[in-house]
């Protein structure tokens, strides 16, 4: 271990506890009204169910028994189709279920709950790490930054859904963090599995991500292309080569196994389609990808389903990506690049942002890197901008206060009736309720939001243009020397 190193561990201690003490704060409240789980959770809690008790993903009996009971008074919306041979598989990935199967089986659905939040713990710890050790953000700077975010709305409330948005985030940062990992620093004796593993662990996540969610592919695939371009640049062609021919190959599995399983090239496949759709439809019958490109905004500003309203320093990584973008330090690609694929997944694919979950689902999955983009920007700042930043941090830390203070009441649940007409809001809610805008369709009014933006992600550009330049920490692979150093 690094001379040092315990300032860091004891504030990645912290942090992990910050996240997982605002997650657990929030498994109380229900999803639904009548359910503790909603939306799509009682599809993947009755898919581990009967992994942990059939050793199978066939939850045609757990729904037949009844098993939901345990966690709604309502029959759950049907999902699956009956398929030829009886069974009903979830059209969910199965990899979350494999993670709950044991929690599920031994404690139900509280005890899968509480494992999301252990992994909103690894989470934060995770990305401070990242941010001190790859990125050189201070110590105290990174610790109150992935603070206030891990004790925030959308982390906070995905740190204890049964959905795969936080473990997803959690594999990207892995991901990410292994292409920053520096195998040159070890001693030189090291073997040559250990001078492997940083792109060993990038496949795990990448092989990993897709059986969370076939909507993750276009991060993995981001990944596994930084990860080759660098090890082939730095000369370890051999290894681009293996990891190559594994990626190959388990794609070949997953592919084989969905069509034997589920009977398509998705989970999809398995999906009740009363009119007949195909698996395809999911990301809609009649796609107007034009009108979904306002949710490049919208994701951010929408006035129910933005993330910026319920933490509004979210605004603050438009700045941070204009001087990131500015700036073009060495190893900038692994932090824009994957996040891009992510946001732009939730815009185009996805079939809505409006969907029967808390906002800001579709973009969890790389919120962590947003973060790191933020945090970089800010350690690049004066004292006074810092200063000014924590304001609308510490206003999101206090409207997930007011939220769980109303959850709790039983006046919202993390599905509904946090934004309805009439219903109690947090006193920063309903200050900007009249500005914020529906970005379903297009408005006008819109237009001097989209303009805001983008003022503020030009405000960022013109700040770092003139200054010195600078890096975030990303060595070569052992062995490389200054052969193929990535250009900025």
């Amino acid at each position: 271990m690094r001379g040092g190193s315990g300032p860091l561990v004891m504030a990645g201690i912290g942090v992990a506890a910050v996240a997982v003490g605002a997650a657990v704060l929030g498994i109380g409240i229900p999803n639904d009204p009548v359910a503790q789980l909603a939306g799509d959770e009682p599809q993947y809690a009755l898919t581990a169910l009967s992994l942990a008790e059939d050793g199978d993903l066939d939850i045609a009996d757990e729904l037949a028994e009844g098993r939901w009971r345990a966690f709604s008074d309502a029959v759950p919306f049907r999902q699956t189709a009956v398929l030829a041979d009886g069974s009903r598989l979830s059209p969910h990935d199965p990899l979350l279920s494999l993670l709950l199967a044991a929690p599920m089986g031994l404690g139900g659905w509280a005890t899968a709950k509480l494992t999301v939040a252990m992994l909103a713990g690894a989470l934060a710890a995770l990305t401070l790490w990242t941010a001190v050790r790859r990125v050189a953000v201070p110590l105290p700077l990174a610790a109150a930054g992935v603070g206030v975010a891990a004790a925030s709305a959308p982390l906070a409330v995905y740190g204890q859904q049964l959905y795969p948005e936080l473990p997803a985030a959690l594999l990207t940062l892995v991901g990410v963090a292994a292409l920053t990992l520096d195998p040159a620093s070890r001693s030189s004796a090291v073997t040559g599995s250990a001078r492997r593993a940083p792109l060993a662990l990038v496949v795990v996540a990448v092989v990993a991500l897709p059986w969370l969610s076939v909507k993750y592919v276009p991060v993995a695939a981001v990944l596994a292309m930084l990860a080759c371009r660098r090890w082939w640049r730095a000369g370890r062609r051999g290894e681009v080569l293996g990891a190559g021919a594994v990626l190959a190959l388990l794609a070949g599995v997953y592919v084989a196994v969905h069509r034997a399983l589920w009977g398509g090239w998705t989970v999809y496949a398995s999906a009740h389609n009363p009119g007949g759709a195909g698996e395809f439809s999911v990301v809609g019958d009649d796609p107007d990808f034009l009108s979904r490109s306002l949710r490049l905004v919208g994701l951010l500003v929408d006035g129910r389903y933005g993330i910026a309203v319920w933490q509004p320093a979210w605004l603050l990584v438009l700045p941070a990506l204009g001087a990131l973008l500015a700036r073009r330090p060495a190893g900038w690609t692994a932090l824009a690049l994957p996040l891009a694929a992510g946001w732009l997944v939730a815009t185009f694919p996805a079939s809505t942002m409006h969907g029967y979950w808390w906002p800001g689902r579709q973009v969890v999955v790389v919120l962590p890197l947003a973060l790191l983009v933020l945090l970089w920007w800010l350690a690049r700042t004066g004292v006074a901008a810092r200063a000014v930043a924590a304001v609308p941090g510490l206003a999101g830390v206090i409207t997930y206060g007011w939220l769980l203070t109303q959850g709790h009441a039983g006046e919202i649940t993390w599905t509904s009736m946090f934004t309805e007409p009439g219903a109690p809001g947090t006193p920063a809610y309903q200050a900007v309720r009249p500005l914020l805008l529906d970005y379903r369709e297009f408005r006008p009014a819109q237009l001097a939001w989209i303009a805001g933006c983008a003022l503020l992600a030009a405000a960022g550009w013109r700040s770092q243009r003139r200054r010195a330049p600078d890096a975030v920490s990303l060595p070569e692979p052992a062995g490389a020397g200054t052969a193929g150093r990535p250009s900025p």
